[in-house]
């Protein structure tokens, strides 16, 4: 089904996304599906770089377009570093408050980012996340169907409808609910999520929010930190593409290191997001994804 025909299928006359948004690709005419809704309203460490001809053997380098993989090998010369790069377009997945859905906003309006968000996507019509991309002009998507949610999309749906917006890539900003296969299969190497502990410490069904700092406080860790990774059919098991080390004081509560780590969490999605729309993701022989840095071709970390 075609994806203009999809809306038709879903549309309701009480519910459409804002107009606000001029990136939409969407215009005002078209049917809009009801699973659309609107509002009105430490110690610190320095990442490890590793030089490329002492550490890489083979290295693939990850390109997107219109949402489909292409995979080259990485040339020894170094790269055009003005060489135009397509600005990407984002889908972010809430279940709360969208603190990192919101930096990562606004480093695109300030176009720290080489992409934009087109579409938000949430289980919680009412969620913080939700209303902010619905006063931001940011369309927003109900996923998946339950007792609360009838009128959100199936699986095969969803795929269909970030089709049709375009979308190069799929960012989890604190999104409680397992990704199903085949979102995973439909976008292969281009869905990630931020994590509140180093993986794979503190990870996996159950681990999420303020459980993982008492978690990582309880078990007397010295040091607790954001992780991004990958997206697979799990928790928290995909391949790992940036840490950020914060430490653990002796007298932290829950609270007060979830703080800290937030902090930290908004300045790593942003940091990774950056690299992501720049096409500066580079896959090791043996599946470990790296960051190419931007300030020197030949260092990865």
């Amino acid at each position: 089904m075609e994806t203009q025909n999809l809306f038709s299928v879903f549309y309701s006359n009480s519910v459409i996304p804002s107009s606000k948004n001029p990136r939409n690709p969407l215009s005002s005419s078209h049917p809009y599906p009801s699973c659309f809704i609107q509002s009105k309203n430490r110690v610190s460490f320095r990442p490890q770089c590793f030089p490329a001809s002492q550490r890489l053997r083979s290295v693939s380098r990850l390109e997107c377009k219109s949402s489909l993989e292409k995979v080259n090998n990485v040339v020894s010369e170094k790269e055009d570093s003005k060489t135009w790069v397509k600005r990407k377009r984002m889908a972010v997945f809430v279940s709360g408050g969208g603190s990192n859905f919101r930096s990562i906003h606004q480093a695109c309006l300030e176009d720290s980012v080489n992409g934009d968000v087109v579409v938000l996507v949430t289980n919680k019509h009412a969620c913080g996340g939700a209303q902010y991309a619905a006063d931001k002009g940011i369309p927003v998507i109900l996923f998946s169907k339950t007792k609360d949610e009838p009128d959100a999309l199936s699986s095969d749906d969803l795929v269909k409808v970030l089709r049709g917006f375009e979308v190069d890539f799929i960012l989890l900003a604190g999104y409680l609910k397992l990704i199903p296969v085949e979102l995973i299969r439909a976008y292969p190497r281009s869905i990630i999520n931020i994590h509140p502990s180093l993986l794979p410490a503190f990870g996996g069904k159950g681990y999420y929010g303020m459980k993982v700092h008492k978690a990582v406080i309880a078990s007397g860790a010295r040091y607790s930190g954001p992780t991004i990774h990958f997206v697979d059919e799990h928790y928290d098991t995909g391949r790992i593409l940036a840490q950020r080390v914060v430490s653990v004081l002796a007298n932290d509560n829950a609270e007060e290191l979830a703080a800290r780590v937030l902090q930290e969490e908004h300045k790593l999605y942003v940091e990774v997001t950056t690299a992501l729309c720049e096409d500066r993701i580079v896959w090791r022989e043996d599946g470990v994804p790296l960051i190419l840095s931007k300030e020197n071709p030949e260092e990865y970390f």
